[in-house]
């Protein structure tokens, strides 16, 4: 297949129909729209099954009953739409589910506005509903990523048997870039999943609960969770470095940001200025263990975000002190353009 010129939000959707999603549930909330546009196009072609629900309560609770059946089930939304599926997303750990739940964050706290920001880092990363879980959170930083994650967030829900987030913004959402997708999955060529619940009564029965009365049975449950987070953290902690070898500081950013970041470190370098760059693909789990190696020779970091500083947080939690943590950011909505950050770590560097 050659490249096509594709929006980041067609392009979640054709790489979720590709990688065998044949479930999609969601609610109209810009800056996201086009998703739930393309599935309802395109997904009834590939056999699969789009309902615009009445709400986003509804949605992923859509998710839930279909990814109990083992079907590849999504749902997407932005900001205040995410913060209404959380006890869904908190449902789905509870019983063990894979879904890939996609937010294209908008700007400031309650409806906010539909610019591109960085203020759901918090939420994502930390569950965002109530009790002991973990959600694996993917952060793309181009369209191509974003064709290529959509595959491994199914397959790393699959994996686990775990809700995984996609996470972007309203800006890459919108751009368009060429994107060469992946080759389409037959869904019936997918491992067998023994614990799905068929109704076809060929086999054991299979039970699926997240209400554990026995407290010591919710605690051992809660202690299997755990050690399941602890080996995605082992085995699918993903990110990016650049041109931190001879750094003296390292920026640190995700997403449409880190794009920002890089046109900042070519400007710098340039100027004869060594500075690198760390990117979270997955801004959980964090990759702790790169932030840490580097600071041993690099003692000077600086957090650039869409936000007023969420994401600085687990780099002073991976340094545990080991270098400074400088901040900069711009919440709101506000997109920062590589001339602003290049000017904020020159003024960093003379200090």
């Amino acid at each position: 297949m050659n490249k096509v010129f594709m929006s980041g939000n067609h392009t979640i959707a054709e790489a979720a129909i590709r990688a065998g999603c044949r479930a999609y549930f969601g609610y109209p909330i810009t800056p996201q729209n086009e998703i739930g546009e393309y599935m309802s196009e395109h997904m009834r072609k590939a056999g699969g099954v789009f309902i615009q629900s009445e709400s986003e309560l509804a949605a992923i609770n859509m998710v839930v009953g279909a990814a109990a059946t083992g079907t590849r089930a999504m749902t997407s939304s932005s900001s205040p739409g995410i913060s209404l599926k959380q006890e869904g997303m908190s449902f789905l750990s509870g019983f063990q589910l894979p879904a890939v739940i996609v937010n294209i964050m908008r700007g400031g706290p309650g409806m906010g506005n539909i610019a591109p920001a960085q203020g759901d880092y918090f939420q994502a990363t930390r569950g965002g509903g109530h009790g002991d879980y973990r959600t694996p959170v993917i952060a793309p930083g181009s369209i191509q990523e974003i064709a290529d994650l959509t595959f491994v967030a199914f397959d790393i829900a699959d994996r686990y048997r775990t809700p995984v987030m996609l996470l972007g913004d309203g800006m890459m959402g919108q751009i368009k870039e060429p994107v060469l997708f992946p080759d389409p999955i037959d869904p019936k060529k997918l491992p067998k999943k023994t614990w799905a619940l068929t109704g076809r009564g060929d086999g054991p029965s299979h039970f699926l609960a997240s209400l554990v009365l026995d407290i010591q049975k919710m605690e051992n449950h809660n202690w299997n969770l755990f050690r399941k987070y602890e080996e995605i953290t082992k085995n699918e902690t993903r990110f990016e470095t650049y041109r931190v070898e001879d750094a003296e500081i390292i920026a640190v950013a995700y997403g449409t940001t880190a794009r920002i970041a890089k046109g900042t470190i070519h400007q710098l370098r340039d100027q004869g200025l060594r500075v690198g760059l760390v990117r979270p693909i997955t801004v959980w789990p964090f990759p702790n263990d790169i932030i840490r190696e580097l600071s041993k020779k690099v003692k000077r970091f600086i957090v650039l975000e869409m936000s007023t500083g969420q994401m600085v947080e687990d780099v002073r939690l991976a340094l545990e002190g080991r270098a400074e943590v400088l901040f900069y950011g711009r919440p709101g909505g506000i997109i920062p353009e590589p001339d602003e950050f290049a000017q904020v770590i020159r003024e960093k560097m003379k200090t």
